[in-house]
């Protein structure tokens, strides 16, 4: 929840989002510009996030574009100069990516990660928020999924959120940073692309159903997720930026709902707001993905007040109608 204190905060806050013209870093961009951030500055290759995103904050005077890449050191250092807050959201997402091209994947989430972490450190950044991902739990079995019981990476992309997990703590240690980070568990909302091989499902199912064209579930769709609402991942963020941890077990935090939704029942829900007419049809399961992904969220409400404050039907009406309106305004 974002409280009084934490608004005086973020106005005076200098902030760089790195992969800011994306879908979670654009609607974080969004929330801190309304709450009258200092000043905002976006890193971003435009890689796989869209100048569309934040074109609307361009004529602000306390916005900033830099057109960059976290692979390239120097532009991370002249970026953070003077930034009180980084939100490190640059990175190359989607399982299935990563096991196409895991050599790119770590370019970017590893080496870049590491860019970012040094170049903060560098710059005397007061505190890095990263976006972990729900991935590192993998193998292990236990539900809900808590902080601190994580198996074996199923995926590249897992392997590359691990290493991030392990560098921050490490700069935290020896350097004495603040950083946290949190683990995302299948973020969805307003600005998500379902453009190119590896858009996420809400999207895809959402722009298929408003155009009458049948979704594919792949498996039996029964596996199940943790659906999150983007303006509830953006809130936790600014939490973290805010809170303060004494205990280094406490920096790595899930932000999600708490809850399971099946892929059958989320096609059920958007196709009773939709009405479409159309059923789905089945195929083979996806390669690297687990069976069930629920998260407990009570270190976060503890640690940083997070609060979900839209439930998951509310935030997936809500992406309905920004993606129809997407539509008669393009």
């Amino acid at each position: 929840m974002i409280t009084p204190d934490i608004r005086t905060f973020i106005e005076q806050a200098h902030c760089v989002v790195t992969g800011g013209a994306g879908f979670i870093g654009s609607n974080l961009v969004e929330e801190l510009l309304q709450l009258k951030a200092r000043k905002v500055v976006v890193l971003d290759d435009l890689s796989t996030g869209f100048q569309e995103n934040i074109k609307e904050f361009q004529e602000l005077e306390n916005f900033e574009f830099v057109a960059g890449s976290i692979t390239d050191y120097e532009v991370c250092t002249k970026t953070f100069e003077g930034a009180d807050i980084v939100f490190q959201m640059a990175a190359l997402g989607s399982v299935p990516r990563s096991i196409d091209n895991p050599g790119k994947t770590n370019a970017v989430n590893v080496t870049g990660f590491l860019n970012v972490l040094n170049a903060a450190r560098m710059c005397k950044v007061k505190k890095v928020v990263y976006s972990s991902s729900s991935s590192v739990y993998g193998d292990d079995e236990h539900l809900p999924k808590v902080e601190h019981l994580t198996g074996n990476p199923l995926s590249p992309y897992a392997v590359t959120k691990k290493a991030n997990e392990l560098y921050a703590r490490v700069f935290s240690e020896i350097y004495g940073m603040d950083i946290v980070g949190l683990r995302y568990f299948n973020v969805f909302g307003p600005k998500q692309s379902v453009k190119g091989p590896y858009a996420a499902v809400i999207p895809i199912f959402i722009e298929n159903l408003l155009n009458k064209r049948t979704c594919y579930i792949n498996g039996d769709g029964n596996i199940s997720r943790d659906f999150t609402y983007v303006q509830n991942v953006v809130e936790a963020n600014i939490c973290a930026a805010y809170a303060r941890f004494d205990n280094p077990d406490d920096r790595v935090l899930n932000v999600a709902m708490g809850e399971q939704l099946s892929l059958n029942d989320l096609y059920a829900i958007l196709e009773e707001e939709i009405q479409s007419g159309l059923s789905p049809i089945h195929r083979e399961p996806r390669l690297g993905d687990i069976q069930s992904s629920q998260a407990d969220i009570s270190k976060a409400k503890k640690l940083i007040g997070y609060q979900p404050k839209y439930p998951l039907k509310e935030g997936l009406i809500k992406t309905i109608e920004w993606n129809r309106n997407a539509v008669l305004n393009s």
